[in-house]
């Protein structure tokens, strides 16, 4: 079965990452300029195409009404090199892709589309390292981001204390799942990592934050997309239920 939306390309040439960065936008097939969109930027963009089967999942949950006008945008790494860079809490490009997805990808999707401009139709996106990324400019830019989807992100002790030092954690809503087999994750350096504790501590303190959150955790989850495929629509249709 085709897709029933229409995919486009745009380019940034990014001032922050001084290289040029590709959106692959997703319009539902209703999409009409008379109405106003909630965006969703994911990283990982072609993964989560692929992978997630993100344009399709939003084909069905505009078709049953299960989500509002909602616009994807998919953005994706060079190599895994490229993606820990500036997906990780210390690559060498974290806070400049923080920085390019607050002043240069939200601006541009504002610009193209008819959008809300308000933090609460904006969402990220992202599984793994991806998800760390969505959570970590969320926190520096919640009246940017209102919105996170975060499956299986990597969480370190950098993370947990942005979580904790966050001003402004109340206004962002979160959609946060990792899977309960997640206790040995082969990493991009070849190492295993515990991502199923780190994830249940993050768990706890947004639950002491008293915020709009919601957490799953998937019954003999893996880190693998078979896991997150199967709980995005899901996660699409709890975090666009409103703006």
């Amino acid at each position: 079965m085709g897709r029933k939306g229409k995919m486009i390309e745009k380019q940034i040439d990014s001032c922050y990452l001084n290289e040029p960065m590709t959106l692959k936008i997703y319009q539902p097939e209703t999409f009409s300029p008379l109405y106003k969109y909630q965006v969703c930027i994911m990283q990982d963009g072609d993964d989560y195409y692929q992978l997630g089967r993100a344009a399709t999942w939003s084909d069905q949950l505009h078709e049953n009404g299960e989500i509002p006008n909602t616009i994807l945008a998919g953005i994706h790494y060079r190599d895994k090199f490229d993606r820990k860079d500036k997906y990780h809490p210390n690559g060498s490009q974290n806070l400049a892709y923080i920085k390019f997805l607050a002043h240069e990808a939200a601006p541009l999707l504002d610009d193209l589309f008819p959008t809300y401009l308000v933090g609460q139709s904006r969402a990220l996106v992202g599984d793994s390292l991806a998800g760390t990324i969505a959570l970590m400019t969320a926190l520096k830019y919640p009246n940017t981001f209102g919105k996170i989807i975060i499956q299986s992100p990597y969480i370190d002790e950098k993370v947990k204390q942005a979580v904790q030092d966050a001003k402004d954690i109340h206004s962002i809503a979160i959609y946060h799942t990792v899977g309960t087999e997640e206790t040995a994750v082969e990493t991009t350096d070849g190492d295993k990592a515990d991502f199923l504790t780190p994830n249940r501590e993050l768990n706890e303190l947004l639950q002491s934050k008293n915020m709009d959150y919601v957490y799953h955790e998937l019954e003999s989850g893996q880190h693998t997309w078979k896991y997150w495929q199967k709980d995005l629509s899901r996660a699409f249709s709890s975090i666009f239920s409103s703006i």
